[in-house]
């Protein structure tokens, strides 16, 4: 296979907008303080927009060619570069609501507890920046989308251990982190020399693992918008967090809790009492908005892949009256970003006509 390009904050992307780097954000579980921190980061160095990502972490764009070792100390400072060795491979999900609401177990624990211990073992460093961890509380929202190794949670005792979401077994909860790093351990060392990235690349080693079975995995529960109990739960359109939006959320949430969701979201723990605030910047609590079924990679000018400006297309139709069903926009034909194990409308490099008509197409469907 081809070198893994994975970007990190040590290993820029040179886009067509500067160096981007990608900031891992374990579990997606960060607080508003860090987030303010990490947001002037961005503002001094780069472009000031935080990117939220698939895999629940941020990307900072717009930087110099070569990222001055001051925005690295300054992202260390931070509070988001722990390990330098294994910054590309802290790649976990968990589900974004655990233990605030919902679900059968509060992983929030876990989150951490794994992250260590994937960073302490020297081997694991060698995984693939695509290797992808995931905690599932039991409500099937992480486990859909099919991380290489995941724990899913039954109650708060015990839960299964998953390779993709096809074969596991049962596991306590507090054998949870050694099963999965000792999983990770034995993939690294058959992957390394077949140059596998993930799971799926590797054939025949979940099918060779002992002790796994078929197993079925619930259904997934979509994560509300609005206010979820005390708790606030926002869309954020494309993925791209503006400096007017991030400091709204960073004022909202103070030292608690904010949680970056695969669905290029935010949670904010307590923080529906300032939803009026935060949907007053553009961020989204109607999950009828269109901004909760299209989404985009970055394109043009951005990406020098890109052959059309996807952000500006789809800005420039989300706000007509139409039913939009699952639609992911692609500025060429490596579909960054498109959604992972969801059924969508997939559309290349689309003219706005032919964006309109898949919208078109649904309104006399459904009409």
């Amino acid at each position: 296979m081809s070198d893994d390009r994975c970007p990190g904050v040590l290993r820029p992307h040179q886009a067509a907008d500067g160096a981007m780097v990608r900031v891992r954000v374990p579990g997606g579980q960060t607080t508003g303080a860090a987030l303010a921190r990490l947001g002037a980061v961005a503002e001094r160095f780069g472009s000031g927009v935080l990117q939220l990502t698939s895999r629940a972490s941020l990307q900072v764009r717009g930087l110099p060619e070569v990222p001055p070792v001051a925005f690295e100390d300054a992202v260390v400072e931070a509070g988001f570069l722990p390990s330098v060795t294994h910054e590309r491979v802290r790649n976990l999900l968990c589900s974004p609501l655990t233990g605030l609401a919902g679900g059968h177990a509060d992983l929030r624990l876990l989150v951490r507890a794994l992250d260590e211990a994937v960073t302490a073992e020297p081997a694991l460093a060698s995984l693939s920046g695509r290797f992808l961890f995931g905690l599932d509380d039991g409500r099937g929202d992480v486990a859909a989308l099919r991380p290489d190794l995941t724990y899913l949670a039954r109650d708060a005792e015990r839960g299964l251990l998953l390779v993709r979401n096809d074969r596991g077994r049962e596991i306590p909860a507090h054998d949870a982190v050694a099963e999965l790093v000792g999983l990770a351990l034995d993939f690294a060392s058959s992957a390394g020399p077949a140059g596998a990235w993930r799971v799926s690349d590797l054939t025949g080693w979940a099918t060779g693992l002992t002790r796994l079975a078929p197993v079925s995995v619930p259904s997934p529960e979509p994560i509300p918008l609005g206010a979820v109990g005390a708790h606030a739960s926002v869309a954020v359109p494309l993925g791209f967090l503006a400096p007017d939006q991030r400091h709204a959320v960073s004022e909202a949430a103070g030292d608690g809790a904010v949680v970056i969701t695969p669905w290029r979201g935010l949670v904010l723990a307590d923080g529906a009492k300032s939803l009026p605030t935060l949907t007053a910047t553009g961020l989204v609590v109607d999950a009828g908005s269109p901004w909760t079924t299209i989404s985009a990679c970055v394109g043009a000018p951005w990406c020098t892949k890109g052959l059309i400006d996807t952000q500006s297309l789809v800005r420039s139709v989300a706000g007509m009256p139409a039913i939009w069903p699952r639609t992911h926009v692609s500025g060429c034909e490596r579909r960054c970003g498109a959604p992972v194990n969801e059924h969508h409308r997939d559309l290349v490099a689309p003219t706005r006509d032919q964006l309109l008509d898949v919208a078109t197409h649904a309104l006399v469907t459904h009409g």
